[in-house]
Order: structure tokens, then C-alpha cells, then sequence
């Protein structure tokens, strides 16, 4: 497709005809038409390329929203309206009257036309056991599913919340909740059993569905066990259906359920429900600051239709290829770039169950090799854990099906950005370094999609969506229209992803995003804007450090200390300074075999931050640590370590989603012989 025809394109000029060759190449993509990649386009007078489709994206946001939606989506009824959005109110709404049922966006119209096409691969714990699911298999599931809930007394407008791994009957149970007219709540099954059954209470579910064992990184989880001391705390829980992801027993009571035995009595066909366009498609709760959960509601066609968009453009996704998203179902990520939009889009997508060391550093290279993976979707951190282990353990497989590399979670820092498309792209396939939110439903910024030429910079994620108008704002709330600026990232207007309310808590929900800059949807984060008008992420607002009056971006001071030679990675944090009123705190883990005095580095860190940002930014302390606290999803948790700086340990919070406990005790201990006779080090 020309829309992709320069994307890492690589030929020598070593002669004139090279050189007309590469000349013809470039007129033809210039003069591309844009209808070739959307079709869409093809109504919109006067849009020829990229940058016009955005334009008219934004300037005309009816008219776009409202073409793609109408061929994207099958609808049951069509809506009368494209919008309906009010951000002093927080009132948001997409494309009202209209009624439609997810599932059969997801299964049914691909059943249709290509029955045999894989829809699912279960990337199983233990390399070379993978499974995989056709489109026909998975509906088939979801309706038994469906049938069986129904049967348990699940209906319309209830909620039921799935604490399961990456598996087929996870999938199954999401779109099965979507075909019957219920709302899911996922909960990550690793959160404790107090996280999880704060969870149920809130979303009020009656019904919940686990396994009795998980597998990952070649041990077993108890979940089923999980699950029964967390409902011993939640009345409402009527039964737990259980799976068997492993063949050993779990302890079942009256309450229990026998999923796989019981579905097999329901019939393979299963009624979709017609879903009015703004009724609640899920639930998904994300921790503030203070790690009390909210639980942000995403409604049906809006979501599917975002989520399906980014997936085919930002990837540049095509029908054949095999997407492989690494992220667990329990987070947004999984829940948009697993689920919903590869499978509206008819994809192939990889459930990964498995850690990217498990059984070697190996794995998601071998993975990509065995399954022709195209499109490999992972996080900055674990980016840089595998970065610590070499070259050798990329180059041992073949990645040539690779054709895009994303990243996701927080922002990539330029030497894990380089290594990534240097190494494990072989130099040829285009990061994309996607920035969005649980709260957005969908990538939001990234470098693709663009015109066929535009450039790429590491470490940026560049050019917003379709239909994202960003905006920066500084403290007094002023606008700043000029680039070469940083300010707070906000968004102008609304966009059919986005999350509609908080669960039970709508005033909280526009206290936190529509109050901090009236007119605007405030995301939490600061960016910055290039002079080329290209955005960076500087990272969390509340992460940022303000050293005498100067504010200082967190993942700004990370970049420059992740590029001294021996820091794998870094956190940085900022502490309470009776001078300064912040200092600076980094975390930091060397690479394997790396072997240095503390205090050489510490020269070397304050002598690389003074250079490349300023004197002012240099850190006062600098705790090398083993390893950083991060949940299972690879994000790194500020919040504890800024508790842990602040002497507040007593204060941490739910550490359940952790991935390694162990690690905060060793911060804290690191910290108190660090500070322990309060001399700067």
C-alpha cells in the first residue's frame, strides 16, 4: 500500500538509476491519495494527505466521527446524532440513538466472511504450547458463556467482574458480558485479595469469574483461593464461576460454579442485545495518587470504534497480520489493543501469559519468530530489563516478520528507544511510542499515523490522532499557542474513546479532569512541544520536581541519567528541601555486570544532568537499588517510592500488583543507610 511504501525503506545510491529510482519513489508518495489508506476520506472534499485529514478531523469533527462510524461499526439502529459533549458539565456522549452490540462487532460479522481465521493465540506460559482460537471457536465460546450467564441470573445493566490471566475463556467472558448486555469490571489477577474484593463492592457484582490456578514465569498462583477470602468481604457475590487453567483441585462450595462442565449443557447460539450507543461497556479501576482505586466507565460504540481506528493506523495493521500486544487483560492496554480493537478489526491477536525473562531473556524474540508476530506492542521497562542482557539474546532469533514497534505505559527513554529499533527492529521497522490513559480508551499520540515520509524522533510520541486537538497550558491556566514551550497537556476537545464518568462518583470525575482548566480535558501529565510542533511527554504533573522555582519533569531527568554507560534505568522523585523546597532523589539499577563505586557514579550523573539540562536539576541523592518496585504491567511505582523518601512507609498503600515485594524492602532499607546520618550523598 503506498501509504507505507517509504516505512524503513532502505537502498543504496550508488548509481544514477538508484537515484532517478528513489526520485520517482518519492513523487509517487507525495502525490499518494489518502483514500488508499482510509477509505473514508474519499467524502472529504479537498483532503488529500495526512495533515489535511487531520485538519479536517478536528475542524470538522461531525462530519468525520460520523462517516467512519457509520462504515467501521455494524448497527442494529443508526444514531441521530454524532455528539453531545459539554466539558464544563462533563457531560459526554457519542453518537446518541444509536444501538448496536460489541460482540457482534467483535465476532459475528468476521464469522460471516473468514469463520477459520485465527482471532486468538494464547501464548501459554511454557514456550511452544501455544493455542489457538478461530473466530468461529470464540464465538462459540462467548455464547456459551453468555447462555451460562444468563442461566446464574445475570442480566441487562449488571456488572460482573472476571479475575483471570490472559487465557481464551478471559476473552470469552468479556465479550460474552458485552452479548448479554452486562458490564464487565477486570481486575489484573495478581491484586490481593483486598484490592480485588474493593473492587467487586464498588462495581456491586453479583457474579465473578476466576480460574482455580494461574501459571506465570513457571509458577502457580492460587487465584481461586484469592478470590474466596475476597468475597468473604462482599455480600453481594451470589457465585464464582471457576476454570481450570491447571488440573489440580481447588476447594468448591455451594457458591461454585464449574465453568467449562457447565457451559457445555448451553446452546451455541446466544441472542445479542441491542445496546444503546452510551450504556456501559465496562468498568476498569486505575489507582490516583493516593492508591484509592476509581472505577472509570467506558460505554459501547465510542471505545470500539476509537480503539479499533488506532489499532489499524497507529500500527498500520492490516488484514493477515498477527499483532503482538504483551500487556495483561487487567489493563486498559489489554482491554483495547488485545480484545476489542484487533478483534473488531478481524485480527489475530497474541495473549501472552508468560514474563519476557521466563524461561530466558529470550522469550518475546523467540515468540516473535515462532508465531510471525508483526506488530509487537511492549513497555519501556521491559524494554530496559531485556536491554541489560545483550544483543545475543535478540539476535538469536529471526524478527524478520516484524514490521512495527510499539511501546506503551510511560514515556521511552532515547538509549532503550535506540536499542529497540536498532536491535530488535534491525534498524527497519518504525517505533511508535504511543501516549494515551486509562481515561482516554485509545492512543491519543504517536508518530504514525503521518504522511509516508514524515520523519520519526526517538523518545517523542509526535503527532496526535485523528480528531485529538492537545493543548498546553501553563500554571495560570493561560494557553500556549507558541512552540518550543512545555506546559500542562491538555485536551480541547472530545473524542468518541474517552471515559464517560467515574462509577458512582461523577463529581469526582470532573473535579479531577474538567475543573483544573475549564474548557479543556486535563490529563495529569506535562508535555513538551518542539519547535517542529512535535509533543513529548515530561511525565506526571504531580511527578514533577520543583527545584527553586525551576519544575523539572521526571522522565526528562531520566533520560539523561538512563544514558551514563552502566544505568539500566532509573527513577527519579522529588523530596521536601528546607532550601531548595524540592531536591532531587534517583533511584537507580546498574546493568548486569557492571561494577562501579557509588561515588564515581554519582560524579558521573551530576556531571551528565548539569550538561544536558542544568546545575539545578543535579541530583542530591543517588540510591542504586537491585531492582525498581513496578506492578506486573512493568510500570514503575512512584507513589511508594516517594512514601519511602518521605519517611512515610507506614503510608504505602496496596503493594498486591506488585511484581516483586521484595523490591520496596530493599529501597527502604537502602534509604535508611543512605540517609540515616542526613548527609547529602
Amino acid at each position: 500500500m503506498m501509504c507505507s511504501l517509504w516505512r524503513g525503506f532502505s537502498l543504496p545510491l550508488t548509481s544514477s538509476l538508484n537515484r532517478r529510482f528513489l526520485k520517482c519513489c518519492r513523487q509517487l508518495s507525495r502525490s499518494y491519495n489518502i483514500a488508499s489508506c482510509i477509505p473514508e476520506a474519499v467524502a472529504f472534499q479537498g483532503v488529500s494527505d495526512h495533515s489535511g485529514l487531520y485538519k479536517f478531523s478536528v475542524d470538522e469533527s461531525d462530519r468525520f466521527w460520523g462517516a467512519v462510524a457509520r462504515q467501521r461499526l455494524s448497527w442494529i439502529s443508526p444514531f441521530h446524532t454524532v455528539q453531545n459533549c459539554d466539558f464544563s458539565q462533563g457531560k459526554i456522549k457519542w453518537f446518541e440513538g444509536g444501538k448496536l452490540n460489541v460482540s457482534v462487532n467483535c465476532l459475528d460479522r468476521h464469522v460471516h466472511t473468514c469463520p477459520e481465521r485465527v482471532a486468538l493465540i494464547w501464548e501459554r506460559d511454557e514456550p511452544g504450547t501455544e493455542v489457538k482460537i478461530t473466530y468461529r471457536q470464540l464465538l462459540e465460546l462467548t455464547c456459551r458463556l453468555g447462555n451460562l450467564l444468563k442461566r446464574q441470573g445475570v442480566r441487562r445493566g449488571d456488572c460482573v467482574t472476571i479475575y483471570m490471566p490472559p487465557c481464551p475463556l478471559a476473552v470469552a467472558s468479556m465479550l460474552a458480558c458485552a452479548r448479554i448486555g452486562a458490564a464487565h469490571n477486570v481486575v489484573f489477577a495478581g491484586f490481593s485479595s483486598e484490592a480485588l474484593a474493593d473492587r467487586i463492592r464498588d462495581a456491586q457484582s453479583s457474579t465473578v469469574i476466576t480460574v482455580n490456578q494461574g501459571v506465570r514465569g513457571g509458577k502457580v498462583v492460587d487465584l481461586k483461593r484469592t478470590v474466596d477470602q475476597a468475597v468473604q468481604n462482599c455480600p453481594s457475590v451470589q457465585q464464582v464461576l471457576v476454570a481450570m487453567r491447571t488440573e489440580n483441585t481447588v476447594a468448591m462450595t455451594d457458591r461454585d460454579v464449574p465453568l467449562e462442565e457447565e457451559m457445555m449443557k448451553e446452546d451455541v447460539v446466544c441472542e445479542p442485545v441491542a445496546m444503546d450507543s452510551e450504556d456501559v461497556l465496562f468498568l476498569l479501576y486505575t489507582s490516583g495518587s493516593t492508591g484509592k482505586p476509581k472505577g472509570l466507565v467506558h460505554t459501547q460504540a465510542g471505545y470500539l470504534l476509537y480503539t479499533a481506528l488506532t489499532h489499524r493506523y497507529v500500527f498500520n495493521y492490516h488484514d493477515g497480520d498477527v499483532f503482538g500486544c504483551v500487556a495483561d487483560i487487567g489493563w486498559i492496554t489489554g482491554h483495547s489493543y488485545i480484545v476489542y480493537g484487533p478483534l473488531c478489526n478481524g485480527g489475530t491477536t497474541v495473549l501472552f501469559e508468560s514474563t519476557p525473562v521466563y524461561p530466558n531473556p529470550g522469550r518475546y524474540w523467540e515468540m516473535v519468530e515462532r508465531l510471525g508476530i508483526n506488530q509487537f506492542y511492549g513497555a519501556p521497562t521491559a524494554i530496559r530489563l531485556l536491554l541489560k542482557y545483550g544483543d545475543e539474546w535478540v539476535q538469536n532469533y529471526n524478527r524478520s516478520s516484524l514490521k512495527t514497534l510499539g511501546s506503551v505505559g510511560e514515556p521511552i527513554n532515547t538509549e532503550a528507544w535506540e536499542w529497540y529499533h536498532r536491535v530488535v527492529g534491525d534498524g527497519r521497522c518504525p517505533v511508535v511510542d504511543t501516549w494515551w490513559q486509562t481515561e482516554t480508551g485509545g492512543i491519543c499520540i504517536a508518530p504514525r499515523p503521518s504522511d509516508p515520509e514524515a520523519e520519526i524522533v526517538p523518545a517523542m510520541a509526535m503527532r496526535p490522532f485523528y480528531g485529538i486537538k492537545p493543548a498546553l497550558l501553563d500554571t495560570e491556566g493561560e494557553v500556549l499557542s507558541s512552540n518550543d514551550s512545555t506546559g500542562a497537556l491538555c485536551i480541547s476537545q472530545a473524542w468518541p474513546g474517552m471515559a464517560r464518568t467515574i462509577h458512582n462518583h461523577h463529581q469526582r470525575f470532573t473535579e479531577t479532569y474538567f475543573q483544573p482548566y475549564p474548557g479543556y480535558f486535563f490529563t495529569g501529565d506535562g508535555a513538551y512541544r518542539s519547535k517542529e510542533g512535535y509533543y513529548q511527554i515530561v511525565g506526571r504533573l504531580d511527578d514533577v520536581i520543583n527545584v527553586s522555582g525551576h519544575r523539572l519533569g521526571t522522565a526528562e531527568l531520566e533520560d539523561v541519567v538512563n544514558q551514563c554507560p552502566g544505568v539500566a534505568e532509573s527513577a527519579a522523585i522529588g523530596y521536601s528541601h528546607d532550601i531548595k523546597g524540592e531536591g532531587v532523589y534517583v533511584f537507580v539499577v546498574l546493568k548486569k555486570a557492571v561494577m562501579v563505586q557509588e561515588d564515581v557514579l554519582a560524579q558521573q550523573l551530576r556531571e551528565m544532568v548539569s550538561r544536558s539540562i542544568a546545575k539545578y536539576a543535579c541530583p542530591d541523592f543517588i540510591q542504586v537499588v537491585r531492582c525498581l518496585p513496578k506492578t506486573r504491567s512493568g510500570k514503575i511505582m512512584r507513589r511508594v517510592l516517594r512514601k519511602v523518601v518521605e519517611r512515610n512507609t507506614d503510608e504505602l498503600g496496596d503493594l498486591s500488583t506488585l511484581d516483586d515485594p521484595d523490591s520496596v524492602h530493599e529501597v527502604i532499607r537502602g534509604h535508611q543507610r543512605l540517609r540515616g546520618d542526613g548527609k547529602q550523598q
